[in-house]
């Protein structure tokens, strides 16, 4: 999770300021997110500094927010979240939410905060990363069996790769790991570990482009990865090649 680059809503939220004041906040918020992986306590200093010149914009206190979690501030990322929220009206930050919970030792309230809206309502990406917190509350609460099922969701194909999957493919892992189900976790690290080739072999390809992964595993049950038959378009490659598909194909 990083802070929010400088995309067309971020940029029409910074309208509201002047034009210094804007462009000041902006580049603040862009050193945020260049550096919140390799210095996260850097990057909250300049989400903070952005926040002092522009805290009633929302994707200013959303920055504030990611950073503060990326720091390990659980407590302050919840509260930049919430408020970030009620600025907004939006729910795509919700799992950092139900994360956020646990980092200050709430898993139930985590379950609680999770299971308040409305999961078709959210984008792919937002369900699946939601899906990952709530398996780690359950995991909390020492309940693996909940867990796993937290996370058989339809997002979890081994068939078809989004930026998501790597980080579902693990959690599945990790909970069938902790099951003592260690073929099966062994199984779904590969697949996230050619997941994340694939999504590296198509890193130039269009944000909109999903990746068709030709996997040993089935279409009809993601839960249980065997050998998948191939379609006449796809070519006769070997395991883990990613195909480029159109969405809705």
């Amino acid at each position: 999770m990083t802070p929010r680059q400088l995309d067309g809503v971020a940029r029409v939220q910074l309208k509201t300021l002047t034009k210094e004041n804007a462009d000041e906040v902006a580049r603040h918020l862009v050193m945020a997110a260049r550096l919140i992986e390799e210095d996260p306590a850097a990057a909250h200093r300049h989400a903070l500094a952005a926040a002092r010149r522009a805290g009633r914009i929302a994707v200013v206190r959303e920055s504030v927010a990611i950073t503060a979690y990326a720091t390990g501030d659980f407590a302050l990322a919840l509260r930049e979240l919430r408020t970030y929220r009620r600025i907004s009206g939006r729910d795509d930050q919700i799992a950092l939410m139900v994360d956020s919970e646990r980092g200050v030792g709430r898993p139930e309230r985590a379950l609680e905060l999770g299971r308040s809206v409305d999961r078709a309502s959210l984008p792919a990406a937002v369900q699946a990363s939601l899906a990952i917190a709530m398996s780690g509350a359950r995991l909390d609460l020492g309940d693996a069996e909940t867990a796993l099922a937290e996370l058989e969701i339809p997002q979890l194909d081994p068939a078809r790769v989004f930026d998501y999957s790597p980080a579902l493919f693990h959690a599945y892992a990790e909970v069938l790991e902790d099951l003592g189900r260690e073929p099966e976790a062994a199984k779904w690290h590969r697949l996230a570990e050619t997941a994340e080739e694939a999504l590296f072999e198509a890193s130039g390809a269009a944000a909109s482009e999903t990746i068709e992964i030709v996997e040993d595993a089935p279409a009809s049950d993601p839960t249980e990865p065997g050998t998948r038959d191939r379609t006449t378009s796809e070519t006769d490659t070997a395991e883990g090649t990613a195909e480029k598909t159109e969405p809705g194909a």
